[in-house]
């Protein structure tokens, strides 16, 4: 949990910054705590939310206004981590714009995040701790 907490604070601590270069571990644990947070606001959204809106509890129509909330809170560092875990791998960031292509995207970004680290500096900063 404490390297959970640390990835959570180091991201947010560089909330939109582009430049620099994120560890695996600090980009996984991250991507571990945003899943596990939306799961927690969708719980409330169903359970609490929608009967306060005059829905029945995890009623598909209630929406999930909290979790709308937080993802669009969190959808710059989400995006800002996933470029600094690229140039961690060595390639530019714009490399992102990949996830655009349905599919076939996805699953390059992901060949790419699960990459190791380069151990040298490289041309976007040195290699984090």
């Amino acid at each position: 949990m404490e390297q959970m907490s640390h990835a959570v604070r180091t991201v947010l601590s560089k909330y939109a910054t582009f430049q620099g270069r994120a560890s695996r571990s600090e980009f996984w644990w991250w991507v571990l705590a945003i899943f596990l947070v939306l799961v927690v606001t969708q719980l409330i959204d169903g359970a609490v939310v929608a009967p306060l809106l005059g829905f029945d509890a995890f009623a598909s129509e209630a929406g999930q206004p909290l979790s709308w909330l937080v993802s669009l809170g969190v959808i710059l560092p989400n995006i800002a981590v996933g470029v600094r875990r690229l140039h961690d791998t060595g390639r530019s960031g714009w490399w992102i714009l990949i996830g655009l292509i349905p599919l076939i995207g996805t699953l390059i970004l992901l060949y790419f995040y699960i990459q190791p680290s380069e151990q040298a500096e490289n041309a976007y900063g040195a290699a984090p701790a």
